[in-house]
């Protein structure tokens, strides 16, 4: 008995701490931008921003303002609740912002409205402190004062110092993308999603593409007219409040400000999505992993970096001791090179810029064994691309060089060939012929081996290279 009514307890205990992680947040530092409207002395409108620090407090009608030196809005309980849209996140890292909301002199009546009502709107958005999310909602404050008519601007009523002013959520938008950097080819779902305090609302739903002051409709849904245009939106999904876009393949002309926008009659709201294209750099150089050189030769050693986007990359060479790269502790800083030269940026048919950094290095005993990196750093990488190489230097050959070796010995073979010739008496023994033929095959294809072996090794290097770096 006294066990059943301990798990009891620990249950309910649970399932209330549930409820407050949930609903933990029960106020919110807001930033008001109220407005005061006159005519100035050339009878023309202005509006006149007044900065205000007001309270977004969560309760029930009723409830006493947790600061009461200042404007409070009471946010109660309705079937939305902006809490639920940004669950799990500390209210320090929540940016709000408060502002009135002209309905144009339109006046609706709203669901749950009393006969002798009117509503005042305020907009209040909540933003991530790292852009993680958006959240835009309408809060309704039920008024008895008849709305002053279509420039309702002009004579706002004054919100007093102290006061507290009760609201109910009528409308709530959210996008977990408010930035996206998408690669080309890939595909990209731009986040949107709404929901009202009421069902059967004529909700029309819009997405608008701008860039450059183009603007373009991609989506368009009207409950009312149950008229569809466009596609990217998947219309069960809008049905339950999902009116995510979906970008099946994205090109360079995909960049710009994707608009997701609702209207309910008198309200209408929007949230921006800016899609960046990034596309990571492909880097290569003109050299194996292991580069030959002769003591006193000179090469043009490049790297490139290609296809990539935007424009701004960053490409250093530096060299250092092998052993020493791989010391985390304790091993010298690498030597930057100063000597490098930039190619001009090529701009690709796909609007992405190549552009190559390049060296002359020279074949000396003191860079034996030394290792050159190369690292490109830019804004679609989260570590730079390094390729690396090491270089060996090699003794610069005597005038009796492999090629020359192979001369005299062909040289001799033949001279040796023409006198076992001459000494048998005569001119076409076939087995004198099978002699010489395999005697020069063999020097071939040792001076042949001989010369792959030193050369093989810069020539794959150099051959990968582009001709409109040479």
């Amino acid at each position: 008995m006294i066990m059943d009514l301990l798990l009891h307890i620990l249950c309910y205990l649970s399932l209330c701490s549930g409820v407050l992680c949930l609903h933990q947040m029960t106020w919110l530092p807001c930033h008001f931008t109220d407005e005061k409207v006159f005519l100035n002395e050339e009878g023309h409108t202005e509006t006149q921003p007044i900065h205000r620090e007001v309270m977004l407090q969560f309760g029930r009608k009723g409830d006493d303002p947790v600061n009461p030196h200042a404007v409070t809005f009471l946010v109660t309980g309705s079937k939305l609740d902006l809490r639920d849209y940004v669950e799990g996140v500390e209210a320090e890292h929540l940016d709000c912002e408060l502002r009135r909301y002209s309905t144009e002199g339109i006046d609706v009546r709203w669901p749950a409205q009393e006969a002798k009502e009117y509503n005042r709107w305020f907009s209040c958005t909540l933003k991530h402190s790292k852009g993680l999310f958006t959240v835009t909602s309408f809060l309704r404050h039920p008024s008895d004062q008849t709305p002053p008519g279509q420039q309702d601007y002009r004579n706002w009523p004054v919100i007093e110092d102290r006061e507290m002013l009760t609201t109910m959520v009528a409308l709530v938008m959210k996008t977990q993308s408010p930035s996206v950097k998408a690669a080309l080819s890939s595909q990209q779902k731009l986040h949107c999603q709404f929901a009202l305090d009421h069902r059967g609302a004529n909700v029309t739903v819009e997405w608008n593409w701008q860039h450059r002051g183009e603007r373009i409709i991609l989506f368009s849904h009207s409950r009312r007219l149950g008229h569809n245009q466009g596609t990217g939106v998947e219309l069960k999904s809008l049905a339950r409040g999902d009116a995510t876009y979906n970008l099946p393949f994205t090109k360079m002309s995909s960049e710009g400000r994707y608009i997701c926008s609702v209207s309910v009659n008198p309200l209408f709201t929007s949230l921006d999505i800016n899609l960046y294209v990034e596309e990571p750099p492909r880097v290569t150089v003109n050299v194996g992993p292991v580069f030959h050189l002769q003591e006193g030769e000179e090469q043009r050693v490049f790297c490139d970096a290609e296809n990539y986007y935007p424009l701004d990359v960053d490409i250093v060479w530096y060299e250092q001791d092998p052993a020493a790269a791989g010391q985390r502790v304790g091993a010298p800083l690498p030597t930057v090179l100063q000597n490098i030269l930039l190619s001009s940026h090529k701009h690709n048919q796909d609007k992405t810029f190549s552009v190559s950094a390049y060296f002359y290095l020279q074949g000396s005993r003191s860079n034996s064994g030394r290792q050159f990196t190369c690292s490109v750093s830019h804004q679609s990488l989260r570590m730079p691309i390094k390729k690396s190489f090491i270089l060996h230097v090699e003794e610069p050959s005597s005038w009796l060089s492999d090629r020359n070796v192979g001369v005299f010995m062909f040289a001799l073979l033949l001279f040796l060939g023409v006198m076992l010739l001459l000494y048998s008496g005569g001119c076409g023994g076939p087995h004198i012929n099978r002699l010489i033929k395999g005697c020069v095959h063999t020097m071939i294809q040792q001076e042949e081996n001989q010369y792959r072996k030193n050369h093989t090794e810069n020539l794959t290097g150099l051959n990968t290279h582009h001709k409109q770096n040479q």
